[in-house]
Protein backbone atom coordinates (compact mmCIF):
# COMPACT_ATOMS: atom_id res chain seq x y z
CA UNK A 1 0.00 0.00 0.00
CA UNK A 2 1.49 3.66 -0.79
CA UNK A 3 1.95 6.05 1.38
CA UNK A 4 -0.52 8.28 -0.75
CA UNK A 5 -3.16 5.21 0.11
CA UNK A 6 -2.23 5.12 3.90
CA UNK A 7 -2.59 8.78 4.17
CA UNK A 8 -6.32 9.19 1.98
CA UNK A 9 -7.54 5.88 4.35
CA UNK A 10 -6.24 7.93 7.44
CA UNK A 11 -8.32 11.22 6.18
CA UNK A 12 -11.43 9.56 5.66
CA UNK A 13 -11.04 7.43 8.92
CA UNK A 14 -10.56 10.98 10.79
CA UNK A 15 -13.31 12.82 8.63
CA UNK A 16 -15.92 10.21 9.05
CA UNK A 17 -15.45 10.03 12.96
CA UNK A 18 -15.10 13.88 13.24
CA UNK A 19 -18.14 13.87 11.71
CA UNK A 20 -20.40 11.87 13.98
CA UNK A 21 -19.03 13.31 16.48
CA UNK A 22 -19.70 17.57 15.40
CA UNK A 23 -22.85 16.19 13.91
CA UNK A 24 -23.92 14.95 17.63
CA UNK A 25 -22.31 17.68 19.83
CA UNK A 26 -24.55 20.47 17.07
CA UNK A 27 -27.83 18.51 18.24
CA UNK A 28 -26.77 18.96 21.36
CA UNK A 29 -28.14 22.25 21.76
CA UNK A 30 -31.09 21.59 24.37
CA UNK A 31 -28.65 20.62 27.13
CA UNK A 32 -25.50 23.10 26.06
CA UNK A 33 -26.84 26.58 24.29
CA UNK A 34 -23.06 27.34 22.95
CA UNK A 35 -22.64 24.04 21.55
CA UNK A 36 -23.55 24.60 18.01
CA UNK A 37 -21.51 27.84 17.91
CA UNK A 38 -18.66 25.68 18.65
CA UNK A 39 -19.36 23.10 15.78
CA UNK A 40 -19.75 25.74 13.41
CA UNK A 41 -16.28 27.49 14.98
CA UNK A 42 -14.60 24.17 14.41
CA UNK A 43 -16.11 23.79 11.16
CA UNK A 44 -14.97 26.78 9.32
CA UNK A 45 -11.33 26.00 11.16
CA UNK A 46 -11.46 22.68 9.30
CA UNK A 47 -12.68 24.53 6.71
CA UNK A 48 -9.72 27.16 6.36
CA UNK A 49 -7.29 24.49 7.02
CA UNK A 50 -8.46 22.44 4.08
CA UNK A 51 -8.21 25.58 1.90
CA UNK A 52 -4.81 26.72 2.99
CA UNK A 53 -3.71 23.37 2.53
CA UNK A 54 -5.18 22.90 -1.45
CA UNK A 55 -3.53 26.85 -2.08
CA UNK A 56 -0.04 25.35 -0.53
CA UNK A 57 -0.10 22.43 -2.02
CA UNK A 58 -1.11 24.57 -5.75
CA UNK A 59 1.76 26.68 -5.16
CA UNK A 60 4.45 24.42 -4.02
CA UNK A 61 3.48 22.56 -7.32
CA UNK A 62 3.70 25.75 -9.20
CA UNK A 63 7.08 26.79 -7.53
CA UNK A 64 8.79 23.48 -8.97
CA UNK A 65 7.15 23.95 -12.30
CA UNK A 66 8.84 27.15 -12.08
CA UNK A 67 12.44 25.93 -11.19
CA UNK A 68 11.80 22.96 -14.01
CA UNK A 69 11.49 25.79 -16.47
CA UNK A 70 14.16 27.73 -15.09
CA UNK A 71 16.79 25.36 -15.54
CA UNK A 72 15.84 23.76 -19.18
CA UNK A 73 16.05 27.62 -19.83
CA UNK A 74 19.91 27.84 -18.60
CA UNK A 75 20.20 23.99 -20.13
CA UNK A 76 19.25 25.68 -23.56
CA UNK A 77 20.94 29.06 -23.42
CA UNK A 78 24.38 27.21 -22.13
CA UNK A 79 24.25 25.11 -25.14
CA UNK A 80 23.21 27.57 -27.82
CA UNK A 81 26.03 30.46 -26.54
CA UNK A 82 28.57 26.87 -26.74
CA UNK A 83 27.75 26.59 -30.06
CA UNK A 84 27.98 30.44 -31.28
CA UNK A 85 31.40 30.72 -29.31
CA UNK A 86 32.45 27.51 -31.24
CA UNK A 87 32.05 28.66 -34.53
CA UNK A 88 32.88 32.25 -33.50
CA UNK A 89 36.00 30.10 -32.87
CA UNK A 90 36.43 28.33 -36.13
CA UNK A 91 35.63 31.19 -38.14
CA UNK A 92 37.67 33.37 -36.75
CA UNK A 93 40.82 30.98 -36.94
CA UNK A 94 39.44 29.86 -40.91
CA UNK A 95 40.31 26.28 -40.42
CA UNK A 96 38.47 23.37 -39.00
CA UNK A 97 39.67 20.38 -37.27
CA UNK A 98 38.82 16.95 -37.33
CA UNK A 99 38.79 17.22 -33.79
CA UNK A 100 36.36 20.34 -33.94
CA UNK A 101 34.03 18.36 -36.15
CA UNK A 102 33.47 15.78 -33.82
CA UNK A 103 32.73 18.67 -31.01
CA UNK A 104 30.30 20.12 -33.82
CA UNK A 105 28.60 16.16 -33.92
CA UNK A 106 28.44 16.28 -29.92
CA UNK A 107 26.82 19.93 -30.09
CA UNK A 108 23.98 18.01 -32.36
CA UNK A 109 23.75 15.51 -29.80
CA UNK A 110 23.40 18.13 -26.77
CA UNK A 111 20.86 20.41 -29.11
CA UNK A 112 18.81 17.70 -30.11
CA UNK A 113 18.22 16.98 -26.18
CA UNK A 114 17.01 20.23 -25.77
CA UNK A 115 15.96 22.10 -28.53
CA UNK A 116 12.48 22.76 -30.03
CA UNK A 117 11.42 21.26 -33.32
CA UNK A 118 11.52 24.25 -35.24
CA UNK A 119 15.41 24.83 -33.59
CA UNK A 120 15.90 21.03 -35.24
CA UNK A 121 14.23 21.27 -38.42
CA UNK A 122 16.71 24.82 -39.12
CA UNK A 123 19.79 23.41 -37.21
CA UNK A 124 19.01 20.52 -39.92
CA UNK A 125 19.53 23.01 -42.81
CA UNK A 126 22.63 24.86 -40.56
CA UNK A 127 24.40 21.50 -40.42
CA UNK A 128 23.91 20.79 -43.99
CA UNK A 129 26.16 24.35 -44.90
CA UNK A 130 28.78 23.55 -42.61
CA UNK A 131 29.55 20.27 -44.06
CA UNK A 132 29.60 21.92 -47.54
CA UNK A 133 32.05 24.41 -46.35
CA UNK A 134 34.34 22.65 -44.34
CA UNK A 135 34.92 20.06 -47.10
CA UNK A 136 38.49 21.35 -47.40
CA UNK A 137 38.84 22.06 -43.77
CA UNK A 138 39.30 26.10 -44.79
CA UNK A 139 36.98 28.41 -44.41
CA UNK A 140 37.16 31.17 -46.68
CA UNK A 141 35.24 34.47 -46.68
CA UNK A 142 32.92 33.13 -48.77
CA UNK A 143 32.05 30.13 -46.47
CA UNK A 144 32.35 32.72 -43.49
CA UNK A 145 29.54 34.51 -45.20
CA UNK A 146 27.42 31.36 -45.83
CA UNK A 147 27.91 30.37 -41.94
CA UNK A 148 27.04 33.64 -40.66
CA UNK A 149 23.60 33.99 -42.69
CA UNK A 150 23.13 29.89 -42.11
CA UNK A 151 23.73 31.47 -38.43
CA UNK A 152 21.14 34.12 -38.36
CA UNK A 153 18.29 32.23 -39.22
CA UNK A 154 19.02 29.86 -36.25
CA UNK A 155 19.23 32.70 -34.17
CA UNK A 156 15.76 33.46 -35.30
CA UNK A 157 14.57 30.23 -34.29
CA UNK A 158 17.04 30.11 -30.63
CA UNK A 159 15.33 33.12 -29.72
CA UNK A 160 11.74 31.76 -30.48
CA UNK A 161 12.77 28.36 -28.62
CA UNK A 162 14.20 30.34 -25.56
CA UNK A 163 11.15 33.47 -25.49
CA UNK A 164 8.29 30.36 -26.28
CA UNK A 165 7.16 32.71 -28.19
CA UNK A 166 7.32 34.04 -32.00
CA UNK A 167 6.83 37.92 -33.12
CA UNK A 168 4.94 38.19 -36.27
CA UNK A 169 5.06 41.99 -36.46
CA UNK A 170 8.59 41.72 -37.60
CA UNK A 171 10.24 39.71 -40.27
CA UNK A 172 12.94 38.84 -37.69
CA UNK A 173 14.96 36.49 -40.19
CA UNK A 174 15.23 38.99 -42.98
CA UNK A 175 16.22 41.82 -40.05
CA UNK A 176 19.24 39.68 -38.94
CA UNK A 177 20.43 38.58 -41.87
CA UNK A 178 20.70 41.89 -43.07
CA UNK A 179 22.42 43.28 -39.83
CA UNK A 180 25.16 40.12 -40.80
CA UNK A 181 25.59 41.51 -44.67
CA UNK A 182 26.22 45.17 -42.95
CA UNK A 183 29.80 43.52 -42.02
Amino acid sequence: MTQTTKYIILTAITFVIGFVFLHSAYYEHTKNPYAQEIVLVVFGTIATILITAALLNKQSELELDKEHHIKIFELKSSIYLDLINFLEKIVTKGTISKQELIYIEFLTHKISIVASETVLVEYSNFIDIINKVTDDNLISEKDSDEISIALAKLSVKIREDLLQHKDESIDLEKLIVKNVNKF
